[in-house]
């Protein structure tokens, strides 16, 4: 009855739960190499499935205007839904499916503990002690994918001059990027760059570092920063 009450809500944790299943057999090749690509694919897709309905649920009213495209690019599963698109259809990428697997294990597992909680408070105790720690890491969880979104920068720059990549692909992902920067409800991705940036520049001051290095590492930080968008 829980589940049939909360149909749509049903169906993101179905495509969840279904994007972890071929996730982890991405990473984990337990069928073979070639199988382990059509389930990235079929990761990401399911992803985009995942995001598609999360978009309709945040704004259920669509509109062919440039305000509900400028809402819509607020929405954090509007930016997981460019993602899918950015990769779905390129070289598969370790890196860039720990993104979707974590996120999708994460909301999955926190609507897991409301179907084990309409069910009965007590029931499958182990699970919910595996629910629980996986909650408890949820802030590292999510500053690992904030990472990951970092570093998948220079990846498909890399990728795009070792010709697995397209050459548009870089300035999508960009976009991308800069919509996680801003992105209202989740602020680990700013969060990480600044202290990127604190570390680097710490490791910088010290009188070992290499001069030509230094100042290396000062234009590059200076050059991201300009390329940072402003955040209200």
């Amino acid at each position: 009855q829980f589940l049939m009450a909360n149909k749509l809500d049903t169906a993101m944790w179905i495509s969840r739960l279904f994007t972890v299943y071929c996730s982890a057999l991405f990473v984990l090749p337990l069928l073979g190499l070639h199988e382990a690509a059509s389930f990235y694919q079929r990761a990401l897709l399911a992803n985009a499935l995942t995001s598609a309905l999360r978009l309709h649920q945040r704004l259920p009213h669509f509109q062919l205007s440039r305000a509900f495209l400028a809402q819509a690019l607020l929405e954090d599963s509007c930016h997981y839904l460019l993602y899918s698109l950015i990769f779905v259809n390129s070289y598969p990428v370790t890196m860039s499916i720990f993104p979707v697997l974590l996120f999708s294990l994460l909301h999955a597992a926190t609507y897991t503990k409301k179907v084990l909680d309409a069910r009965s408070s007590n029931s499958l105790p182990l699970l919910r002690n595996l629910l629980e720690k996986l909650n408890a890491n949820q802030q590292n969880i999510l500053k690992f994918i904030a990472c990951n979104e970092i570093f998948l920068m220079p990846a498909t720059v890399f990728m795009l001059f070792s010709g697995q990549g397209s050459l548009l692909q870089p300035f999508i992902y960009y976009r991308f990027l800069t919509l996680r920067y801003s992105s209202r409800r989740n602020p680990y991705c700013r969060t990480l760059f600044t202290e990127l940036r604190i570390v680097v520049e710490h490791l910088i001051m010290k009188p070992s570092c290499p001069v030509f290095v230094r100042r290396l590492c000062l234009s590059s930080i200076s050059f991201i920063s300009r390329l940072a968008p402003t955040v209200a």
